[in-house]
């Protein structure tokens, strides 16, 4: 439990300083991301009605046409334009897969690992859900279990248009394509219920009509990943002291409370350093390091 959260605080501030920017589909729809484990998500479901070379995806109404449909198609749920202002459209997996590309110019539509590195990333699948899943019950249906949007992702359930053509599951259910085929028939998909705070990636028929995300990958940072394999912060979690030890000539240290307030800052001059915390108050924190190869964070608690 205490790793999920060391992983929460690091998550809420990065999501505070990255979910400002926007991408824009072929249609001049206009979705919020943000940033979660170095990977760029919407968060928002893809409405686009076109392919990003202009092609035009099929609207299908029909159900017997949609059941037997075997190239990309989407649909409003229950046909009705207006709820997929909030909860996006659906699409069957026939679209993921088109070489038209459905997602905009740099984005792509994620893998089944994509979406496993995330819900491993959230602490796993008997929590991540929770942490995925918008807060309320505006769009969820009561109870909402868990829900905390901890990741900035706000999941929305905009539930799903079955191989027989038939809606379901507005409110209750999001369900979200991978572009990974499990086979000929079927691809895998990511699973969130209001009913759980869990998430469960499994795999359906490709003619399900589900959301859709979008991702893109951040630039590696790679002075970052050099810095994390020589600062040695411990113990953590931690009571009056924090110690760090470094292998690099550091300029400062700053430690960041859930709502993003510098709560401590000092400059360190030596490789082993020895912080003072108790004036600090038990919780989750982001100690954020200044060094000579550029900034990088870590998630603590004080208990």
């Amino acid at each position: 439990m205490k790793k999920i959260f060391l992983l929460l605080i690091g998550l809420a501030f990065f999501t505070f300083k990255n979910n400002a920017q926007t991408i824009s589909d072929i249609d001049g729809n206009v979705y919020n991301t943000v940033v979660i484990n170095n990977r760029i998500w919407m968060q928002e479901n893809l409405k686009v009605t076109k392919y990003r070379d202009g092609t035009i995806i099929p609207n299908v109404t029909i159900n017997s046409s949609w059941a037997n449909l075997s190239t990309g198609a989407y649909c409003d749920y229950n046909n009705v334009p207006t709820n997929s202002i909030s909860y996006g459209r659906l699409y069957n997996w026939y679209t993921v897969n088109d070489i038209h590309g459905i997602c905009p110019d740099g984005w792509y539509v994620p893998t089944d690992e994509d979406w496993g590195s995330l819900l491993s990333f959230l602490g796993g699948d008997s929590f991540s859900g929770g942490l995925l899943k918008e807060t309320g019950t505006v769009h969820w249906t009561s109870p909402n279990t868990g829900a905390t949007n901890a990741s900035g992702f706000t999941a929305l359930p905009a539930g799903t248009r079955y191989i027989d053509g038939v809606f379901g599951l507005i409110g209750s259910q999001g369900r979200f394509w991978s572009s990974t085929e499990y086979n000929i028939t079927q691809a895998w998909w990511l699973i969130l219920t209001n009913s759980s705070a869990a998430s469960n990636k499994s795999y359906n028929v490709k003619t399900y009509g589900v959301s859709i995300r979008c991702i893109k990958d951040t630039a590696t940072n790679v002075n970052e990943i050099i810095n994390k394999n020589r600062i040695n912060i411990h113990p953590n979690p931690f009571n009056d002291n924090l110690q760090i030890d470094f292998a690099e000539s550091i300029y400062n240290i700053q430690i960041f409370n859930i709502t993003g307030e510098c709560i401590l800052q000092k400059e360190l001059n030596n490789n082993t350093n020895i912080i003072e915390t108790g004036a600090i108050k038990a919780g989750y924190y982001l100690l954020r390091i200044t060094t000579t190869n550029g900034i990088v964070n870590f998630p603590i608690v004080k208990y």
